[in-house]
């Protein structure tokens, strides 16, 4: 058979170890669209610069559903449509027009964790396993036939970026080793239903990263480990202003709920069932990480308990 063309939908670091996979797949990448990189996400090599250093067209579109690259993608006769991690959903009209069908990535073991960061989310919720799905587009998010997983096991201390990267490495292998089956037509499709229920989560707000008092230890440490750098990090909101904690650890040593401590460990916060200890905080802009550092700042706040 001919080598298989495709466009592709791509962004993030998981997008590019993706495009990565179906170039070594012998695809033939026709067009790529994908986003610009803005200026806090300098930690990953966009799709971008993998299809310029190939020769692929980049289109960078306000709106990728818009009539005219419906037409342009219609010109391309495709023989297949991918979507990984691009952030629109894409209308029904596309995925009508590759030959051989669309498919997206996902970055859960589908069907549960349909929906936005899920990397983020499985975290939050404590979860000791995700993975990587490729499945088959609908009009509805995360929708459609699984063709493909893999399984990753998420350590106790695990970040959105080291699973990021973990579920990079995965999306890139399961993509490269599912196109031929995909071409083929051999792989057989697996019915989310059969699976056991559906689960869904929005995309991440502001707000969904504030610590509360009233979580355990464990939740305040999933909270934190979710928005861990290079992600904007899990925050409490004080009279004098917010105090973000970029990471911290679950400690033996008691603290009273609410309540900052100075000890031989470093600077304790309290939980409702015990204490974290703050390794690296964010005070005024202030990257903090020695604990003589981060208590005088937090004295200045009058939020330190000697």
């Amino acid at each position: 058979m001919a080598t298989p063309t495709a466009v592709v939908c791509a962004y993030s670091s998981v997008g590019t170890a993706a495009l990565e996979g179906l170039l070594e797949a012998g695809a033939r990448i026709q067009a790529l669209y994908t986003y610009a990189q803005g200026p806090d996400e300098r930690w990953f090599t966009p799709p971008a610069a993998i299809a310029e250093a190939h020769g692929i067209p980049v289109h960078r579109v306000p709106s990728f559903n818009d009539d005219a690259v419906y037409e342009a993608i219609r010109s391309l006769a495709p023989d297949f449509l991918f979507s990984f991690y691009f952030r629109e959903m894409i209308q029904a009209r596309f995925l009508a027009l590759p030959r051989l069908g669309a498919y997206n990535l996902h970055g859960s073991l589908l069907p549960k964790y349909r929906g936005r960061a899920p990397i983020n989310w499985v975290l939050v919720k404590g979860e000791t396993e995700t993975g990587v799905t490729l499945h088959a587009m609908t009009p509805k998010p995360d929708d459609g036939h699984i063709l493909a997983q893999a399984h990753l096991p998420i350590a106790w201390d695990e970040t959105a970026l080291s699973l990021t990267r973990k579920a990079a490495i995965a999306g890139h292998d399961l993509v490269r080793d599912a196109l031929p089956g995909l071409v083929a037509g051999s792989l057989t499709p697996i019915h989310q239903s059969t699976l056991g229920p559906s689960t869904y989560f929005g995309g991440r707000k502001p707000a969904d990263s504030r610590l509360d008092f009233a979580m355990t230890t464990q939740e305040a440490f999933n909270q934190i480990r979710a928005v861990a750098d290079p992600w904007p990090n899990a925050f409490l909101e004080t009279d004098r202003g917010r105090v973000n904690v970029a990471w911290a650890l679950p400690s033996a040593t008691p603290c009273p709920p609410g309540r900052f401590r100075t000890t031989p460990e470093g600077v304790l916060l309290g939980f409702a069932d015990g204490a974290l200890s703050l390794r690296t905080l964010r005070v005024e802009g202030e990257r903090l990480e020695r604990p003589t550092e981060q208590a005088e700042a937090l004295r200045t706040l009058g939020l330190v308990e000697a």
